[in-house]
């Protein structure tokens, strides 16, 4: 990260932080989840930076971005990431977005249609109806409150109990941004999401559905999406759950490497359906 740049720009009304690899090289941009950070997308960036210039922006709410006191639905997030994308001047970026991020990289394409040169989803929170009333209702918000307020060393050991799989550097990341995350980040989690279906049969580029063998986005519903979009091909990383960036770090960088291969590939190869296994 020693040559990374950091830089804050006005988007959408509101400071926008963000981490960069920085180089002339082509943009990619990587949007979190809930109470992540861009700088939990750091391990892949490392992996990526030598092909693409990496930006990683803080999510209204999260890291160093402002906290406004309300407009956190996907509509807002995805109106601020078209807006950093205009300000930053981003030439056809790829778009990249795990869970939240995810959700919010589909509304981008969505919206700007050949403006970006390709988007990969992670495990998004493409969820039922019924699904997204429970994760409304549930404590994970009053849950986040209580945790505010502990220690960060008390947290980081109990996480690290919990999945001791997961490289201490990238507890540290996803730590430091829980407790940087603002509760009014939630509102985000308020029913109706938007329709995930008809936003993915109208994603005009190249595309890729990651999903892991025990996450949100069921293999049977990546299939079903595919059938939906002829752009869209689907992966599924074993061992891996929500969190699949973190679970499967090296095959998820494979993963994304190998689409980002055939993105810029001069041939038409990105338009082959058939799904990804690593």
């Amino acid at each position: 990260m020693t040559n990374w740049i950091r830089g804050t720009c006005t988007a959408n009304g509101i400071d926008i932080h963000y981490l960069r690899t920085s180089g002339d090289k082509r943009p990619l941009l990587a949007l979190h989840g809930l109470t992540g950070s861009g700088a939990c997308w750091t391990p892949l960036a490392r992996a990526l930076q030598d092909r693409y210039d990496v930006f990683m922006p803080d999510a209204r709410g999260h890291g160093a971005s402002s906290a406004p006191p309300h407009g956190y639905l996907y509509r807002n997030l995805a109106d601020d990431v078209i807006g950093l994308i205009k300000t930053l001047g981003l030439v056809a970026p790829v778009l990249l977005g795990h869970s939240m991020g995810g959700m919010t990289a589909a509304v981008v394409a969505h919206e700007m249609g050949t403006a970006i040169r390709g988007v990969i989803l992670a495990d998004p929170t493409f969820l039922s109806a019924e699904r997204q009333r429970e994760v409304y209702e549930s404590d994970v918000a009053e849950r986040h409150r209580r945790l505010l307020g502990r220690n960060k060393d008390a947290v980081l050991a109990e996480t690290k109990a919990r999945q001791p799989h997961r490289s201490l550097e990238l507890l540290e990341l996803i730590i430091d941004a829980r407790l940087q995350t603002d509760t009014r980040a939630f509102e985000v989690l308020t029913p109706p999401n938007p329709d995930y279906r008809e936003l993915v049969k109208g994603i005009a580029v190249p595309s890729l559905l990651v999903v892991g063998t025990n996450g949100v986005v069921s293999v049977e519903t990546a299939r079903e999406l595919q059938e939906l979009n002829p752009r869209l091909r689907h992966g599924v990383i074993a061992n891996a759950g929500h969190g699949l960036p973190y679970d499967q770090p090296v095959e998820f960088a494979a993963a994304v490497g190998s689409f980002l291969a055939t993105v810029d590939a001069p041939t038409p190869n990105c338009l082959e359906r058939s799904p990804t296994t690593v």
